[in-house]
């Protein structure tokens, strides 16, 4: 009979007795915490630490035999740190110093990163070594490895014999996973978090479809593991049958190297894409070298490398840079479809009261039918504000440096139609003073006053002086008068007619127009008193802005505001193109407004008219999100313009949406259609399959579009990965149905 006590009693007996041996078991039987110095998700932690951390055993009855084992059994639960571990019953022996656990046993780690369940356990003293059996190892509750028996050696790693290992849902009626692969034997090193496999087959529904003599994958909880990533598989019309397999290296815990060979029938590619973290910042280089059938005889390649660090006294470095070998490997390889590279080199600062910043940009053309030589490659910016805020006169005070250069590679002069070589060097100044007061009946009233100056040097110009001076005195005052209302439903309505008087002068030479040669006319600027993008060029005589905003904001969450102004000059104002809606004397009527029915659906709206409204340039945004369906679009419309290079007038939209057949099964689609030439320029198509454990993408894409040096082409892209241990995602996945899989 066993000896028996008050439950006091037991309480102080099982704490004393077996906060040793649980200390032990829980570090041998979780992987995350018995690596010596090695650092896990939840912390870092040695193999002595939970030992020396107290542990608390609770169950129904905890007795001491008369042969001096200590038992505990009936909900036996032991707490140590974040370990946890459940079982039916657990006897110790310390003169053998062997410690059986009846099952079921469960022992959790780090709030499920790692599981261990098995119906009976046998560790030796110390629990260095043992046996469990019918075990199972289960990773971040999705990745389990089920065996007949686990053995415990050294204390680092865990054998199990006639393993399965999946991340699909095991159906209790006995059915077979969607995949899993099975072993002979799987070796887990705790300390290194690998998986070794021997002997293992890949089963699909339980067909076997590849044989491994050996394999290794990294342990689920492991973040960062250098071996093979997902692969894929594509059919190009430019390139063929191809396969990409990369490689993913580790170099050091701040730093990595990923290697993909791009085979195919016509092409032998090599990518790479470099990533390093410092303590300030980071970087990221990728880049190609390829050897296709498109251009036999030379070598192709691209290298883009971007990153940013935090500097001293809050300064920000950034830079982008791009090269590629000729004007078509972006498109034949469909990495990108823009048509001119751009690298930039930036310092720069921000603060409530200071923006610093320094530039430099490299410009590339891909065009076929533009010249290099004449396209400005070289350009450096700098750009100082501040603003102030005098006591005396009240108000804002707004300095302003802008400082720009860029050279054109052709030595050739510039003509009255044609910029050639011309090169120019710009410093502008501008000092503005604004204040702002509320008068009689709650009209709002803003006064800008300042001064604008620009000096100018230009060479290899037939046309302007090498040296030009400006000077541009400004000065605006603006009305407001916001009105509310609240409706018998509760909708909240605001209405605000705008109106402004403003004055500019441009005294001094001309000056070529380098940088704003094409302006946008929108809400954004409609009170500029200088609509050009930038100081090269200026607006000059008297205007008048005026105009009303709407707001309509109901309880139920929608909500629709518009806007409605005009420009009214003095004089005609040159510079700007036709389709910008400010050429003339007055310009087009702006119309633009919004209807939002929460995060829902969106709609987006600007058009600008002239004095017959008729459309001179109009735009339509869309989103609409709903349970099973997404789906974002655009239209847009341009009048001829050949200030703009347009010799007829565009229509194109663009639409991308996707939309759920089922909980797994997902379709997706985008076009960009040219409506005035009534055809594709791009349109793709793409099916998903995803559930909790397997991604199946399947992609077909079609470029329509030619140039000299590319070729219309149609791609096609596979792609499958095993969840669990591929690249995590925050994707929500569906969990298939026992019932219906």
């Amino acid at each position: 009979m066993p000896k028996t006590v008050n439950f006091t009693q037991t309480r102080r007996c099982s704490f004393f007795l077996a906060v040793l041996p649980l200390g032990l078991i829980l570090a041998a039987g979780t992987p995350a915490l018995a690596q010596s110095g090695a650092t896990s998700r939840a912390g870092t932690a040695s193999a002595e630490q939970p030992a020396e951390t107290p542990a608390m055993l609770v169950a129904d009855r905890v007795f001491v035999s008369p042969d001096r084992k200590l038992i505990a059994e009936g909900n036996v639960e032991a707490f140590q740190g974040d370990l946890r571990l459940q079982a039916a019953r657990i006897v110790y022996d310390r003169q053998s110093g062997v410690l059986n656990i009846a099952g079921p046993i469960r022992i959790d780690q780090g709030d499920g990163q790692v599981t261990i369940l098995a119906d009976a356990a046998e560790l030796d003293n110390g629990l260095r070594n043992g046996i469990l059996r019918g075990a199972r190892l289960v990773f971040e509750q999705q990745v389990q490895l089920a065996a007949l028996q686990m053995t415990r050696v050294e204390g680092r790693y865990l054998q199990l014999y006639k393993t399965s290992v999946t991340s699909c849902d095991i159906c209790e009626n006995g059915g077979a996973p969607l995949w899993q692969i099975r072993a002979e034997r799987i070796t887990h090193d705790e300390q290194e978090r690998q998986l070794y496999l021997e002997h293992a087959q890949l089963r699909i529904k339980d067909v076997p479809v590849f044989y491994f003599p050996a394999l290794r994958l990294p342990d689920p909880t492991l973040d960062r593991a250098s071996g093979f990533l997902i692969p894929s598989l594509s059919s190009s019309s430019n390139l063929g049958f191809g396969v990409k397999l990369p490689y993913f290296i580790t170099v050091g815990p701040h730093r990595d190297l990923t290697v993909t060979p791009y085979i195919s029938a016509k092409t032998r590619t090599l990518d790479l894409r470099y990533r390093q973290a410092f303590r300030t910042g980071q970087i990221e280089v990728t880049g190609a070298f390829s050897r296709d059938d498109i251009q036999p005889n030379d070598g192709r390649g691209y290298l883009f490398a971007e990153g940013t660090f935090e500097l001293k006294r809050d300064y920000r470095l950034n830079f982008d840079l791009r090269t590629v070998s000729d004007n078509a490997y972006l498109a034949d390889y469909d990495i990108s479809d823009t048509d001119r590279l751009r690298s930039e080199v930036s310092v720069s600062r921000v603060r409530r009261d200071q923006l610093i910043e320094l530039s430099a940009y490299d410009f590339k053309s891909l065009r076929d039918t533009e010249n290099q030589d004449f396209v400005p490659a070289t350009s450096l910016r700098g750009t100082i504000e501040q603003r102030l805020f005098p006591k005396r006169i009240g108000g804002e005070l707004r300095l302003a440096l802008d400082m720009a250069r860029f050279n054109r590679g052709s030595s050739l002069n510039a003509t009255a139609t044609e910029a050639n070589g011309r090169d120019v060097t710009r410093i502008s100044t501008d000092i503005t003073w604004l204040r702002g007061w509320v008068l009689p009946w709650g009209v709002e009233t803003s006064v800008i006053a300042g001064l604008g100056l620009d000096s100018f040097a230009l060479s290899d110009d037939a046309v302007f002086d090498n040296e030009a001076n400006r000077a541009t005195p400004k000065a605006a005052v603006t009305f407001r008068r916001p009105m509310q209302r609240q409706t018998a439903s509760g909708a909240v309505q605001m209405l605000e007619p705008i109106v402004q008087l403003g004055w500019t002068h441009i005294s001094g030479d001309d000056v070529p127009n380098e940088s704003s040669n094409i302006s946008e006319f929108d809400q954004g600027n409609l009170l500029a008193l200088s609509r050009f993008p930038e100081a090269d060029a200026r607006e000059d005589g008297f205007a008048l802005v005026y105009g009303a905003s709407f707001g309509h904001f109901a309880p139920s969450g929608w909500e629709a505001t518009a806007t409605v102004a005009q420009i009214l000059r003095s004089a005609t104002q040159p510079g700007f193109t036709s389709s910008s809606g400010l050429d003339g004397r007055n310009s087009n009527v702006l119309i633009a407004g919004q209807i939002g029915l929460g995060s829902t659906m969106t709609l987006t709206a600007r058009g600008l008219f002239d004095e017959e409204w008729s459309v001179s340039k109009a735009e339509f945004r869309g989103n609409i999100t709903r349970d099973r369906m997404s789906l974002a679009g655009s239209y847009l419309w341009l009048q001829e313009d050949a200030a703009e290079e347009r010799d007829t007038e565009t229509s194109e939209l663009w639409v991308d949406g996707s939309y759920a057949l089922s909980p797994t099964w997902e379709i997706g689609a985008d076009m960009r259609y040219d409506i005035t030439d009534e055809r594709a320029t791009r349109a793709g198509l793409g099916l998903t399959y995803r559930n909790e454990c397997v991604t199946l993408n399947l992609s077909l894409s079609r470029r329509y579009t030619s140039t000299t040096s590319v070729e219309p082409s149609t791609d096609f892209g596979f792609t499958l990965s095993l969840n669990g241990f591929s690249v995590k995602s925050d994707t929500t996945t569906s969990r298939r149905s026992c019932t219906t899989t």
